[in-house]
């Protein structure tokens, strides 16, 4: 018995977390129930101490000790008794603490007086470092308006990209900790030297090409800490005595990309001579408004090598990746000094020459003006999203050229395979969208001039992103800036952080512009999805006023008959039917959909406020979802189940959301739904509201065979049809590509867009058969839907307690199933043999028998009518 991994909150920061009382979390292997641990400090001077507490706990377990004081570094351990005795103590964890007051920041912001206009060259602020002794240890805490990296002695700080990332600035705004200390004991450490670029602080924005959507002018805030071996602390902080200079990137911008003068001087050899202002205008507001990060940096998380180098039908070079990926190119090329290499972007080709045209005005190019002799070309202050790259001024061969995979550095927990290669292809082109658009923010896309926090994409995307990655800390900074960005009425914006300045005011008829159905829904969903993988109740704790204030708005938009029919709607967003130049124009009825939202958010209230103890609240809330269920009947449902506007999204709203009355009722709308998809030929007839509920709608409703005959369609519209046109990351719209290899007519179409992948939480759920039963997954229910449409399937998550792992396979109307549980872990197994569930514990257990198929595939009639919804509804909530 022994444990395994321990960390603090969600393991990021490495150094300068920003709590004080950091919760604690482990995995360990071997033993029985866990019934008491002990956790162990160490502090910096040899103090230590002790808390014992009893219970299974082992997931954001409460911080036993003393509140951690501002850079306070302490070392603990933890160990658990079981049935088999204590085990060994854990590897120690140390957790250094932040600047966690605001009187903890002695620096100023400072910008460059004379260089780095708007229109200027990236700069750097540089100051000299006079050390008084040797060095014992370091920290440099950093933040920037803007995008910084930082060098001291020629030496790089860390490997971080693009920090401070994006927030909602006017609120948070996060500083790094680094730890310094090799850096000044290093020979030459006497010049710390910081570049600046645009990044999202005054960089293109948007459609609007906004280039300053919150300030014109670069700043710097750093602040050193040294202490001496002697003991004498030293402190540099940015004040008047820094310098600035210019560089040789001429340009920078995350739309247009880079522009690089390698005959100048770039950070941190370029020279730094200019004055700077200190920006004192409202120091306290800014010094507030500081918080250290919850969750992974950016950084370079893979290469992808060149798979070749083609001539286009134009004679361009065109160097294919063979991925659609988020980054830049890494190129090593050879050339005359003046020389010019040009570097352009595209995720598709079209006609053998790159398509551009979705990038709109976006330019995505990188140029670099050679210094002479062989350089490694690469830039540091934008990012593309593309598989092809144009190279003009230089000739490419396939070995000098790497795609560099730039992406918030999240911890891979989760896997899916089964016996279709197309479907194995569909979940990898999944993983690939969400690790190219979880970059700092998550965005819808990563290439065209938008690249924004789309709140609806989230949403429904939330379930999936939380079993392939660890993004608790990831997304519980952004609903931080949901809720920083909320308005003081409740309502949510379309985008976090919230730049979308056209779509802040009055709505088109001039009255007052109102949040949308299923967007502003994030503030409720993406919370609940993370208390429902991890186990966070903190994330409640924090959302709670957000949550419940959108709830009460959306209400207020309903009125007294608490059918929320007026505003503007996003709806269904994108159904296949709707018109190239409207995505709005789509099947579901707005009002239905924004009704069946408001009963949903309600309901999801209510439960958060039974978990934080707000009885009375619970009660208030589960009214409202009964009340707005019982309006959306009257005023939506038919008698025979037929609901207004009689398409797929609005059944599976109804069907999976519970928001239907009688048993006969919920059979006709069942039916209906089944009809509809026999209709369509199992194509998907579902935008980004519908989809992510239209096969858990067709499972609910006992047919799991016709979700797997939609899944594994191959025609356009479909999951898989993509996959057959070579898509190597998930589209924003069914047939970005058309069957002809032209792109879609439309203006806005992306080939990197992860909302539709939200199907891969079926593939996990249903498919594998790995549900949640209870937050963090303590409990799972097991409950492979096979069909015999697939062979074999399986599933692996590295949950918050520990790995579980369930694999499937059928062969000869033989049933196999293999199940890993990890200490702590309850699962109870639905398994399709003619046998009752069971529940078992930890350990490696291995079921066979007799298939008991649920429903032959396309066959008519009624099938597979004891697979029944509940179980799938209770792991879903």
């Amino acid at each position: 018995m022994r444990i395994d991994r321990l960390v603090a909150e969600y393991g990021a920061p490495e150094v300068g977390i920003g709590s004080a009382a950091p919760r604690l979390s482990w995995t360990r292997t071997g033993g029985g129930v866990q019934r008491a641990y002990e956790v162990r400090l160490r502090t910096a001077d040899g103090a230590a101490a002790e808390r014992r507490e009893t219970g299974p706990e082992q997931v954001l377990v409460p911080w036993p000790f003393r509140d951690l004081r501002s850079r306070e570094r302490v070392e603990v351990q933890v160990r658990i008794e079981s049935d088999d005795g204590w085990s060994p103590w854990s590897e120690r964890l140390a957790i250094e603490a932040g600047l966690l007051r605001p009187e903890d920041v002695e620096a100023r912001f400072v910008s460059p007086r004379h260089v780095g206009g708007l229109d200027g060259s990236a700069v750097v602020l540089a100051r000299d470092l006079d050390l008084g002794g040797p060095v014992a240890s370091a920290r440099l805490y950093v933040t920037a308006h803007g995008v910084y990296d930082a060098w001291i002695g020629g030496r790089r700080v860390g490997d971080h990209l693009l920090d401070p990332g994006w927030t909602a600035y006017d609120a948070r705004l996060r500083y790094q900790t680094f730890d310094v200390t090799e850096h000044l004991r290093a020979p030459g450490a006497d010049r710390l030297v910081v570049g600046l670029g645009n990044g999202w602080y005054r960089g293109q924005l948007t459609w609007t090409h906004q280039r300053d959507s919150y300030g014109d002018r670069l700043a710097l805030l750093a602040q050193l800490e040294i202490t001496l071996e002697d003991g004498r602390r030293q402190t540099v902080v940015t004040d008047e005595a820094w310098r600035a200079g210019t560089t040789g990137v001429l340009a920078d911008d995350l739309y247009d990309g880079q522009t690089t003068d390698l005959r100048l001087p770039l950070a941190p050899d370029a020279v730094a001579d200019g004055p700077v202002d200190v920006l004192d205008a409202d120091t306290a507001t800014d010094i507030a408004r500081l918080v250290a990060p919850t969750g992974p940096p950016v950084r370079e998380v893979a290469t992808v090598p060149a798979r070749e180098v083609r001539t286009s039908p134009t004679g361009r070079q065109i160097v294919d990746f063979g991925q659609n990926v988020v980054g830049w190119v890494r190129l090593r090329v050879a050339g005359e000094r003046g020389d010019t290499v040009t570097v352009r972007h595209a995720e598709v080709l079209e006609d053998g020459e790159l398509g551009v045209r979705p990038l709109r005005a976006a330019k995505a190019t990188d140029a670099y003006v050679l210094a002479g002799g062989t350089q490694v070309l690469e830039p540091a202050y934008t990012f593309h999203g593309f598989r092809y790259a144009e190279v003009t001024g230089a000739e490419v061969r396939a070995g000098d050229a790497q795609a560099v995979v730039v992406s918030s550095d999240l911890r891979r927990t989760g896997w899916f395979e089964c016996s279709e290669p197309d479907v194995n292809r569909l979940h990898e082109n999944v993983v690939w969208g969400m690790r190219g658009n979880f970059l700092d923010v998550p965005t819808d896309c990563p290439q065209r001039d938008e690249r924004l926090g789309w709140t609806g994409d989230i949403q429904v995307f939330a379930p999936t992103a939380s079993f392939l990655f660890d993004v608790g800390g990831f997304l519980g900074s952004w609903l931080q800036d949901l809720a920083a960005e909320q308005r003081p009425d409740g309502g949510v914006p379309y985008v976090v952080p919230d730049v979308v300045r056209e779509l802040r005011g009055p709505g088109p008829d001039g009255g007052e512009h109102t949040p949308a159905a299923g967007w502003a829904d994030a503030a409720v969903h993406v919370p609940w999805t993370l208390y429902e993988r991890y186990g966070d109740v903190g994330v409640l704790e924090r959302q709670y006023d957000s949550m419940r204030a959108w709830v009460d708005r959306a209400r207020a938009l309903a009125g007294d008959t608490l059918l929320w029919d007026t505003g503007f709607q996003f709806g269904d967003w994108l159904d296949p039917d709707a018109p190239p130049d409207d995505s709005a124009a789509v099947k579901a009825d707005p009002a239905v959909v924004a009704t069946a939202y408001l009963a949903r958010s309600a309901h999801l209230l209510a439960r958060a406020a039974e978990v934080l103890g707000h009885e009375a609240d619970a009660r208030r809330y589960a009214r409202l979802s009964a009340d707005v269920a019982a309006a959306f009947r009257g005023a939506y449902v038919a008698a025979d189940g037929t609901v207004r506007s009689d398409c797929q999204t609005v059944y599976a709203l109804a069907i999976v959301w519970g928001l239907l009355d009688t048993d006969a009722q919920r059979r006709r709308a069942e039916d209906r739904l089944v009809a509809l998809v026999r209709e369509a030929d199992f194509h998907v007839s579902t935008g980004f509201l519908g989809t992510p509920l239209i096969l858990d709608a067709l499972c609910d409703a006992g047919h799991p065979e016709l979700a797997h005959a939609m899944l594994l369609t191959r025609t356009r519209p479909s999951w898989l049809y993509p996959v057959g046109m070579g898509a190597t990351t998930v589209w924003e719209r069914w047939d970005s590509l058309l069957p002809d290899g032209s792109i879609h007519p439309s203006e806005m179409t992306s080939f990197n867009h992860y909302a539709y992948g939200a199907v891969a939480d079926w593939l996990h759920r249903s498919v594998a058969g790995l549900a949640p039963a209870a937050p963090g997954y303590r409990e799972v229910l097991v409950r492979p839907l096979v069909t015999g449409q697939l062979d074999r399937a399986s599933a692996r998550l590295d949950s918050p307690y520990g790995p579980i792992e369930v694999s499937w396979r059928l062969a000869a109307g033989r049933f196999e199933l293999d199940l890993e549980v990890p200490p702590g872990v309850t699962a109870h197994l639905d398994l399709p043999l003619d046998e009752p569930g069971r529940t078992v514990g930890p350990g490696v257990h291995h079921v066979a028998g007799r298939w008991a198929p649920v429903g032959h595939p396309l066959r008519g009639g009624t099938t597979g009518a004891t697979t029944g919804g509940s179980p799938a509804r209770t792991a879903r909530d």
